[in-house]
């Protein structure tokens, strides 16, 4: 596991890829900075965070809600699905042992604009009739998803 992190240190990395979620046809993001490090501060508090995953490109379903959206997972073993718009905020919470289902997905997809074939890599992780998703469509991507994908199935799935 890398180094723990911070609540602050969380907002770094949702400002950074902040700045990076918006497309080259797309108004650039309008977020108001300050306001979002109080909103990641107050929705983590005094949480030591293990992992962080951004996904470029929301999840189905989020399209109307931001642009982007960041996955934490404390070293307590809690779940944070924060997503991120112009103005808009909204994050789920769950612990890890209340997951129903782990899947990883380890394809192809096929890109209309681009007409060809693309590789992508997904960590589905579903309780009741919610499901957080982390996508993965780049190596360094993948290598942030591989780990979130083994520190989940430690936590959730020890080795005896």
């Amino acid at each position: 596991m890398a180094g723990i992190m911070t609540a602050a240190e969380v907002f770094e990395k949702a400002r950074e890829a902040a700045v990076t979620a918006s497309g080259p046809d797309e108004r650039a993001l309008q977020i108001d900075y300050p306001a979002l490090k109080t909103q990641i501060q107050a929705a983590l508090g005094d949480r030591k965070v293990a992992l962080v995953h951004v996904n470029r490109y929301l999840p189905e379903g989020y399209e109307e809600q931001g642009r982007f959206n960041l996955l934490v997972l404390t070293t307590g073993n809690v779940l944070y699905d924060m997503v991120i718009g112009d103005s808009y905020f909204r994050y789920d919470v769950v612990s890890l042992n209340d997951l129903d289902k782990v899947q990883v997905i380890d394809a192809v997809w096929e890109n209309r604009e681009k007409r060809q074939e693309e590789p992508f890599l997904s960590l589905r992780m579903m309780h009741a009739d919610e499901t957080h998703l982390l996508l993965a469509l780049s190596d360094e991507e993948r290598k942030s998803l591989l780990a979130f994908a083994k520190a989940v199935t430690e936590a959730r799935n020890p080795e005896k």
